[in-house]
């Protein structure tokens, strides 16, 4: 180089001094830019920046500001030295120079002013300092090149290269462990400077410490940047989408959602394309490097030494690829760490969206919308984005890609490039197809996901009763009909998947096959042969690699944005879905003042719970209706015939009942009275409620509440939180306000119970709670609200007569703690109407009478004729009212002074003992308030035994078919390669026609080919469908086999998880994992052994490089595992607070609370994302450290070729050096395969999880076949000395109760709530086992296996459990029914459950879930149930749809639906548990009188709280904390005032008064 600059400015001196000036002015341009750059930076810190007042580190801000300072002075000496050139100086330099100086004076201005507003190093600062590195070290080796390294300007020139060298360090080095960092409460994010960023070592502590143990939650709070937190990206998405929504909604058009989603981010998919594209450039610069190489050792082949190129021009062009390969490197890892911080923020904003728009879905879009459709739209649409978004720049890039690939093979091959690229146009239809059936399959598979999560959801929820009816069988079977749906689809797109495969992966071959045989051929000049040599055919090898990425892309990335789009627009169908409106209810301010007016105002009243009008259907919407009905009328069909059944007629479509539920309405409540809402089951009590709260369409009239409302449902809604938190519901604690409503709600003797106090975790759904219980909670939870209005869905049906007396005089009553509220209360109970100040009768949707008691009485109407049938102390009560009302007042009051006396004794204890009790409560041990415990991470590497059930579930067979095909496969690409070198490699004068060589190189095309497709139906068909389809099969029956103390201690959504996320990685992402790891392992070796046989001398590289693969690999995947599993587990709290939420929704809404939920939804979906980045960040690390050590490769195999350079074939050198370009992204992709398999592996180890639980007992016992056919004949039951638990190691719900019943005898079950009544018809059923039996043993599984916490825990805690006998025993019909099977037991007895459930389906469907019965025993049961002609009113009669969890129902009416099934079922043994609690006194007396009739000779064990229902039963059982306290005859029992039953039979108003 020196003396090529000597030459030229002796020859050509003008020229000389021109490049030279060119050089000198450089650095000008970088200078500019930065000046633009740093003023304007400094003006937006100055004008919308804050200060962060955290000071300064002065150790790094002085360094660098000293650094840049002198870099100055060094510029400013270069400047004065230049100007002092006896020869004068070029503008150009002088120029240069002078646009440095003041570029380095902003630098330390606006480093100053960086230290005041960030808290990190500046980019800008970074960048200019790098720049100017580069162009100055360009420059001195120029000036040296050109003798002026002895000029004092240069050395001057030089000391500025050497301070700006060390300024860069400077900024580039961490600033983790400064002072101001350890003061901001920034993510690392925010604090890593530039260096940091593009290297991702602010990573690197988190990487540390995952290699030194495994990683926790706590280990990577906070590493998330702010801006992608849910509330931003939320906020950011969702005022676009309201935009666009009322743009769209102007013009009567339907918005985009996508379009919604590209243009709200539109800032940040600027940077993504345009690196996507600097990437795809860089990409093809290594062939055009390779050329020259392969160019350079080709010189060596001629004899003449003239012919040589310079040994400097080898190792320059080695080192080119080397640093060629490092800039792809960190362009395509800020490229995936882009379009990761994209995903994550789209991803959070459409959680963030979804959870918003369940919260105001009408109800008729609820019904359309199930919960395990909804959910599916959080844990699977909205995951596609965070997942498949790299795809979309990728689809921007393809063509690019293409055009730059065809460029370069034009300059190489000419013309016959265009020959093969007119295969691609040809086979363009084929791919236009592939890409519709895509769509179409996608949109299939998650649509039979979404039928399937919804049985799912469905059965969880109702698991008890799926047990007690033994319903196992029958819902495994309708989960199965959906799930082999979807696996038959799952089968026919792995099918398509692999011709796509064929298509895409075989295309750049056969473009190569028919570019080379028409270049060979045609291709030279004149249409002669074209000149075949290793340089041109290695070249174009290595470009038709590079073509293959992008064309071969085309397969997952199609795939990939058709989920994305079929994702999106399910989401926008839920989100357009129709919304509650907000302004059917007139809402004012209460402000203390008396008025007059009424609180609570309906004028005029007409409700439904449907649209007023049925919605519009377009032909197309028709169209496709009718076809998926005439698809499932076939598969009905088939099934039919596979069965042996019937083929089933096409069932009519069901007509919706538009008509009002509630018309003609018009109430008025007054500020602190108490209104009761009375009627019969199914007269729209409950409605009247849904109305207040808005939950209703209302067709006309208008509604008013002044004030806060409260609202306690029906069926209690429990939060899965301690009870504590359950009562306060969000709001401030304050102690005396809880202490008093704690007392008034009677829960002080129940936390004096539990085992942590009012700290004790109550479970989903309140699962460790009694129905009454629950329902206490509730009311607690209202009245700590404090609110002005309160709406109380019949909420003293589920307790016992005890706690009704003391609820009503503590708490509701007109003297109760809520005496000055204005209360709403629905009451199926008329004991304590009386004592109201307004009752409003229901019947038929309208108010039929309303007004106080004496005015209703006087009326003699229904109302007068309820309550003189059904009160016993009616009258008597009357007509002393009417003697002296004065008296009278004067002897309630004394009465009430004795009820209370007698009613809650405890009452004289609530001030002096009810912080105590909280207090000792709330004292207790932490472990045993503990329910539902944080799910865990198993520690550790994926184990080799969950290989080993994937690929047992696979088949070893199908496995070993996949591998050795591969390897076939990966032989025959090398083949193709191998066989082009040597023919490049015969001499002219030696060849043979091409055609030969073509012939063969067509045919091994041709096999691979065969093998791509063979090798991705096997994978994707026969091990990935096999392999998902057993597990989920497995994971079904382990799930439905679980005992119920599994359910009291696991989240529902933990569960739901298994069958979603778990699921969908079996289905979709584990056989591609396999395939990816497979290929790009058989890929790596082949390149190697390439390697090794072309250069032998790389051989001595293999063990320093693999050393160095492996420990990073290890060192990377002991990180990547923990932080997946954390990703895993940090989804269950999101899904199942969603599903929590969902459920108590028309709570959520009337209270007022959506906000807080709002905040706790995006506070969860948060720490999941940022778990989810965390793990995707580690991914680039590795990334940027794995491809940095495959580019050392590359440069490995470069220098041995330049070294070795005339003894190699330049054939062997070009076919190892193609190679070797592919072996960086190859052995990346390995490892990033392996890591990401080991990781989706996670996905088996958690289903395997649930399989090795514990199961209950047996369903069936070989001694069930020794038993008569119709056991039991008689019905006697006898218990002996039996006691109970739920779960191993808490305390006993039933203890040491000896009784027995005899045949067709007629047993009530009474006693206070908690009392252990529900759990002795849990024991005959055997839901929970006898305690210490080896049943309950056999079944335990001790602390679930997703928790966290070592088991020795556990164990030291049963221990303190104090040693008992075991837990007794019951017989049925002298059979120990601990010896029977659990399906042989429960299919032989019959019950309807305190929890009335029904299941989305048909009336027919709940009634007969095996389809054994005709029709007319259907119709038969529900007239006995008293039902019959409320269901023929219904459209479709039997075939009506019931809706997810009986929501088209009232309570009421969904326990006569449970009514009829017991009646269906023809049992010798009936057990009713508050069967008719949610039914009014006269159809309870319709109800008891049909029992009496239709089971006269079956015995029947009836709990209830409403004594009236069990007063004519030949014996009252009375329980107490467990025991059994009385057993006798209800007249005995009423003859000793001392019993327990007396009091309660007198507290219920059951017991005549005497005239005294």
């Amino acid at each position: 180089m020196y003396a090529t600059c000597a030459r030229l400015a002796i020859v050509h001196p003008e020229i000389f001094r021109f490049l030279l000036h060119l050089h000198e002015a450089r650095p000008s341009l970088p200078a500019i830019l930065a000046i633009v750059a740093f003023v304007s930076r400094a003006y937006l810190l100055i004008c919308r920046g804050s200060r962060h007042g955290l000071g300064k580190t002065w150790v790094i801000y002085g360094s660098s500001q000293l650094l840049a300072l002198a870099a100055m002075a060094s510029l400013i000496a270069h400047a004065v030295l230049l100007s002092k050139l006896s020869s004068g100086y070029s503008t150009a330099s002088m120029m240069g120079a002078a646009l440095q100086i003041v570029a380095w004076f902003l630098v330390i201005t606006l480093n100053h002013f960086e230290s005041e507003y960030e808290i990190r190093a500046s980019p800008f600062i970074f960048c200019y300092s790098f720049v100017s590195m580069v162009a100055s070290a360009i420059l001195v080796r120029t000036m040296h090149d050109t003798m002026q390294s002895s000029q004092d300007y240069f050395k001057a020139f030089v000391l500025f290269l050497a301070f700006n060298c060390a300024h860069l360090v400077v900024e580039s080095w961490p600033r983790g462990q400064t002072s101001v960092q350890k003061k901001s409460d920034a993510s690392k994010y925010d604090k890593a400077n530039f260096f940091s960023r593009i290297t991702f070592n602010f990573m690197q502590s988190v990487v540390s410490l995952g290699y030194k143990r495994p990683l926790l939650q706590a280990d990577i709070a906070s590493l998330m940047p702010k801006h992608m937190h849910a509330e931003f990206s939320y906020q950011r998405l969702s005022s676009k989408w309201n935009v666009n929504k009322e743009k769209h909604a102007r013009k009567g058009t339907q918005p985009s959602l996508l379009m919604t989603i590209l243009l709200s981010f539109n800032s940040q998919w600027i940077p993504i394309m345009i690196i996507r594209v600097l990437t795809s450039v860089m990409t093809y610069v290594s062939p055009q490097l390779l050329n020259s190489l392969l160019g350079f050792i080709q010189s060596y082949a001629s004899s003449n030494e003239a012919d040589h190129e310079p040994v400097s021009l080898g190792i320059i062009l080695a080192f080119g690829l080397f640093f060629s390969s490092i800039l792809v490197t960190f362009l395509n890892a800020q490229l995936t760490a882009a379009t990761v911080y994209l995903g994550i923020e789209v991803r959070t904003a459409l959680m963030s969206m979804i959870y918003r728009k369940a919260l105001r879905l009408s109800n008729d879009a609820k019904q359309k919308s199930t919960a395990g459709e909804i959910t599916n739209h959080m844990s699977v649409d909205a995951e596609r984005w965070a997942m498949s978004l790299a795809s979309i720049p990728t689809a921007v890039s393809v063509p690019i890609e293409v055009a730059i690939a065809v460029w370069m093979l034009y300059e190489l091959i000419g013309w016959s490039i265009f020959i093969g690229l007119a295969t691609v146009v040809i086979m363009l239809p084929v791919h236009a197809k592939l890409s519709t059936y895509f769509t179409t399959f996608r949109v299939a598979k998650m649509k039979a996901m979404d039928g399937r999560l919804r049985l799912v959801n469905e059965v969880l929820g109702g698991m008890k009763i799926v047990r007690l009816y033994n319903w196992e069988d029958s819902f495994k079977e309708k989960i199965g009909v959906v799930r082999r749906n979807e696996v038959k689809i799952l089968r026919q797109f792995g099918t398509i998947f692999a011709f796509v495969g064929l298509v895409f992966m075989s295309t750049p071959l056969v473009i190569t096959l028919v570019s080379l045989a028409v270049f060979a051929t045609r291709g030279g000049p004149n249409f002669g042969p074209g000149d075949v040599n290793p340089q041109t055919i290695f070249v174009s090898i290595s470009l038709f690699g590079l073509l293959s990425r992008p064309i071969s892309a085309m397969t997952s990335t199609m795939s990939q944005v058709t989920s994305i789009t079929v994702a999106t627009a399910r989401i926008q169908k839920f989100l357009l879905a129709e919304e509650l409106d907000e302004t059917i209810i007139e809402r004012e301010a209460e402000n203390g003042q008396e008025d007059g007016r009424a609180v609570v105002e309906i004028k005029d009243g007409v409700f439904a719970w449907c649209p007023e009008h049925a919605p519009i259907e377009t032909e197309k919407q028709k169209r496709i209706r009718e076809k998926e009905e005439a698809k499932k009328q076939k598969e009905a069909k088939a099934k039919a015939l596979k069965t042996g059944k019937p083929a089933p007629t096409k069932k009519e479509e069901a007509k919706v009942d538009y008509s009002p539920t509630l018309t003609n309405v018009n109430l008025s409540v007054a500020k602190g009275s108490l209104t009761a809402i009375v009627g019969r089951v199914g007269q729209g009590k409950s409605s009247l409620l849904g109305a207040l709260i808005g939950e209703m369409y209302k067709h006309q009239g208008t509604v008013r509440i002044c004030g806060r409302v409260a609202y306690a449902a029906q069926q209690a809604w429990i939060v899965n939180a301690t009870l504590k938190d359950n009562i306060t519901f969000g709001l401030e604690f304050d102690q005396e306000k809880y202490d008093s409503i704690v007392a008034a709600s009677g829960l002080l003797p129940d936390i004096d119970m539990l085992p942590a106090g009012d700290m004790t975790e109550i479970g989903e759904r309140g699962i460790t709670l009694s129905g009454g219980q629950k329902q206490r909670v509730s009311l607690a939870r209202a009245a700590y609200q404090d609110a002005d209005v309160y709406l109380l869905d019949d909420p003293l049906s589920a307790v016992d007569a005890h706690v009704d007396q003391h609820l009503w005089q503590n708490l509701i009553g007109p003297r109760g703690l809520l005496k000055d509220k204005t209360r709403l209360l629905v009451t199926h109970g008329i004991h304590h109407l009386e004592q109201v100040d307004q009752i409003v009768v229901l019947k038929d949707g309208e108010i039929s009478e309303q007004g106080r008691y004496d005015d209703l009485m006087d009326a003699g109407n229904g109302f007068y004729q309820l309550i003189d049938e059904y009160s016993i102390n009616s009258r008597k009560n009357r007509k002393k009212k009417s003697e002296n009302s004065d008296a009278i007042e004067g002897e309630e009051k004394e009465e009430e002074e004795k009820s209370d006396a007698s009613s809650q004794k405890g009452d004289e204890k609530v001030t002096e003992k009810a912080t105590e009790k909280v207090t000792v409560a709330s004292k207790k041990d932490d472990k045993a308030a503990e329910l539902i415990a944080a799910e865990k991470m198993v520690m550790g590497r994926v184990s080799w035994g969950i290989y080993g059930i994937y690929l047992r579930a696979a088949s070893y067979r199908n496995s070993f078919t996949g591998v050795i095909l591969f390897i076939i496969m990966q032989a025959c690409q090398v083949g193709t390669n191998l066989w082009l070198e040597h023919w490049t490699g015969i001499p002219d004068a030696n060849r043979r026609s091409p055609a030969v060589f073509l012939g063969v190189y067509a045919a091994i095309v041709a096999v691979y080919m065969f093998l791509n497709f063979a090798v991705t139906y096997v994978f994707m068909v026969w091990i990935g469908v096999r392999a998902t389809t057993r597990l989920h099969d497995d994971l079904l029956s382990s799930i439905l086999r679980l005992p119920m103390s599994f359910y009291d201690t696991t989240p529902l959504g933990r569960i739901v998880n298994r069958f979603s996320t778990d699921i969908f990685a079996t289905d979709n992402t584990l056989p591609w994992g396999f395939m990816s790891t497979f290929m790009y392992g058989v890929s790596v070796l082949a390149t190697i052994i390439v390697l090794a046989a072309t250069t032998p001398i790389f051989l001595v590289m293999i063990p320093p490089l693999g050393v160095a693969f492996f420990f990073v690999q290890v060192y990377y995947l002991r990180s990547s595992r923990a932080l997946k599993r954390i990703d895993s587990t940090s989804r269950s709290p999101v899904y199942q607070h969603f599903t929590e939420t969902l459920v108590g929704v028309s709570t959520i809404r009337a209270m007022g609370v959506d906000g807080r939920f709002i905040n706790e939804n995006e506070k969860k979906s948060s720490v999941s994302a940022n778990a989810f980045f965390t793990y995707q960040m580690v991914a680039c690390w590795l990334q940027v450290r794995l491809e940095t050590l495959g580019a050392t490769i590359i440069l490995t195999a470069s220098l041995f070729s330049v070294l070795d350079r005339k003894s190699l074939n330049p054939g062997m050198v070009g076919l190892a050096l193609s190679y070797a370009l592919t072996i960086t992204k190859d052995i990346t992709f390995l490892v990033r395969t392996y890591c990401e398999l080991q990781n989706q592996l996670v996905s088996v180890e958690r289903i395997d999880e649930y399989l090795r639980k514990n199961p209950e007992a047996p369903a069936t016992l070989p001694s069930d076949n020794e038993l008569p056919e119709n056991w039991p004949q008689e019905g006697r039951i006898e218990f002996k000395n039996y006691s109970t638990r739920y779960r191993q190691g808490l305390d006993l719900v039933v203890k040491n109760i000896s009784f027995t019943v005899q045949p067709a005898e007629k047993v009530g079950i009474c006693g206070r709530t908690g009392a252990g009544k529900s759990s002795l018809t849990l024991a005959l059923f055997r839901i929970i086992e006898a305690a210490n039996s080896h049943l309950a043993k056999a079944s335990h599984n001790g602390a679930d296996q997703d928790t966290v916490g070592p088991k020795v825990t556990e164990t030291a805690e049963l221990e303190k459990v104090e040693i008992e006998e075991e837990g007794g025993s019951i017989w049925i019909d002298g059979v120990d029914i601990s010896t029977v099977g659990l399906s042989r037991l429960r299919e032989h007895l019959a019950i309807i459950p305190q929890d009335p459930t029904l299941f989305a389906g048909t009336i027919r469907e709940n009634l007969d879930p095996f389809d054994e019965l005709q029709d007319a025993d259907l119709w038969e049961a529900l007239e006995r149930a008293h039902l019959k002609e409320h269901i023929v009113s219904l459209s479709g009669g039997l075939s009506f749809m019931i809706a997810q969890g009986g929501d088209n129902f009232s309570v009421g009416q969904r326990s006569l639906i449970c009514l009829a099934r017991a009646l269906l079922r023809k049992s010798k043994i009936l057990v009713l548990d508050e069967a008719t609690a949610a039914v009014d006194v006269e159809t309870d007396e319709l109800i008891q009188r049909t029992i009496r009739q239709e089971f006269k000779d079956r015995t029947i064990l009836t709990i209830a709280h409403r004594i009236k229902t069990i007063m004519d039963s030949d014996k009252i059982l009375v329980l107490e904390k467990g025991r059994v306290e009385e057993f006798e005859s209800p007249q005995t029992l009423v003859q000793r005032p001392d019993s327990l039953f007396f009091k309660l039979a007198q507290q219920a108003g059951e017991i005549k008064e005497s005239d005294n």
